[in-house]
């Protein structure tokens, strides 16, 4: 198991040395990234979390979320198939624990119910057996009804701020038609945020924290955080500063992050139908289905993406990840990683200066359906059938890359030599 490196010293002698090996000077200096497998034989894995301790959790869409201690197979956590839907994003979409987990001991799912609507529900840990949820303490938060099968978006998580994102799709069909991510009377195209620390024993399971930008009259309903989404798959927090970022899959030219800094508050608009990325998808007139007041392209109204790519080369398909706060691949740290579903390719990117900017980094994943942090910031990914982890190439005996010098004399750390014995 490698170990956050414990000193300043032992970090830069690390960064130092990965720099200056032969091969780091490639795609960034990113030349020794590797994608291992760490666990194969999943089915449908799209979402992989942790609980505060090392254990990771796997959300199959299917219904089954599993346990896994890395040290042994995984097993059934939670097994809530038969209260899921079918259709192409059918099932489990998220899952999130609570910021306290395991006081309280609850965890909240994102579905797909029998009707195909969405569900965000509320479970409990097992009394007695960590590794067990109780299937029978399910409590439903919110249900949104769906008219199609596409465009559910579907992560959920906990900000900075102990308060539950949900982020939602505009519902479909293709190009939103019915302009739902700009209406005010559907939750569809929106980010929201709930206080699941209110009304704990009582219906709705929820309250609506009291500084959420909307609920006024002609605003959005009161849940919302922001509006203008497509289909967000998917957003994280920087858990260094708290910043959001929100991966939004383009219509038919477009791929975009929408970044929303930790100091900035709700009310944001990212633009959708009328915006498609940094590009006009509705030039006036706008669709008359659209809310009277909805502005035109280009308008300040809308916060236009950090950055967006072209569906060119392969990419179709936008999925979001994390920004790296990892030890096992230091050149990574504070660069978001994200990835093209259909093209398989994967980036770094960073605003260092104020100015966003990607790296094309040299390893990719076809297929890849999400991104997961562990307890220590390492990042995996999957292509929904096979578990990987995102790490350097290992270079040095006794897992030196690691920075786990700890126990190292300084005459040690001069020679770059381990104890033995």
């Amino acid at each position: 198991m490698r170990k956050q490196i414990s000193t300043g010293l032992a970090a830069g002698l690390v960064f130092s040395l990965l720099l200056g090996l032969p091969g780091l000077g490639l795609a960034g200096g990113f030349g020794s990234l590797e994608l291992v497998s760490v666990l194969p034989s999943l089915t449908v894995l799209v979402d992989i979390v942790h609980a505060g301790d090392e254990r990771l959790f796997l959300a199959q869409q299917g219904g089954r979320i599993l346990v896994w201690d890395r040290a042994s197979a995984p097993t059934t956590f939670l097994d809530i198939g038969g209260l899921m839907g079918g259709g192409f994003e059918g099932g489990i979409k998220s899952i999130a624990f609570h910021p306290d987990y395991p006081n309280p001991g609850f965890f909240f799912v994102h579905y797909s119910d029998a009707g195909d609507d969405s569900v965000v529900a509320r479970y409990r840990v097992s009394v007695g057996d960590p590794d067990v949820a109780d299937p029978t303490s399910g409590r439903i938060l919110l249900v949104v009804d769906q008219e199609t099968d596409i465009h559910r978006g579907g992560q959920i998580g906990f900000g900075p701020d102990g308060f539950l994102y949900v982020g939602l799709g505009d519902g479909g069909p293709q190009t939103d038609p019915e302009c739902k991510a700009q209406r005010a009377d559907t939750l569809q195209g929106k980010l929201l945020r709930l206080d699941v620390d209110q009304n704990v024993d009582t219906p709705p399971y929820h309250g609506i924290p009291v500084d959420n930008p909307f609920g006024g009259v002609n605003e959005p309903r009161a849940e919302v955080w922001a509006l203008g989404l497509r289909q967000p798959w998917r957003f994280s927090f920087d858990r260094a500063n708290g910043d959001l970022y929100i991966a939004d899959v383009g219509q038919n030219e477009r791929e975009e992050v929408n970044y929303q800094p930790a100091a900035a508050g709700g009310g944001q608009n990212y633009g959708w139908r009328v915006m498609e990325g940094l590009s006009c998808f509705d030039p006036d007139p706008i669709n008359s289905d659209c809310p009277a007041t909805t502005p035109s392209c280009f308008d300040s109204a809308y916060t236009a993406p950090a950055f967006d790519y072209d569906q060119s080369n392969g990419d179709c398909s936008i999925t979001g990840g994390y920004v790296y706060r990892g030890p096992a691949a230091p050149p990574l740290v504070g660069r978001y990683i994200y990835g093209d579903f259909c093209s398989g390719n994967l980036w770094a990117a960073d605003n260092g200066g104020g100015t966003w900017s990607s790296t094309l980094l040299p390893i990719s994943l076809s297929g890849v359906q999400a991104f997961g942090e562990d307890r220590e910031g390492r990042l995996f990914a999957t292509d929904g059938s096979t578990l990987f982890e995102l790490r350097m190439s290992v270079i040095f005996a006794d897992g030196f890359e690691s920075g786990d010098t700890g126990g190292w004399s300084a005459t040690q750390m001069r020679r770059g030599q381990r104890t033995r014995g």
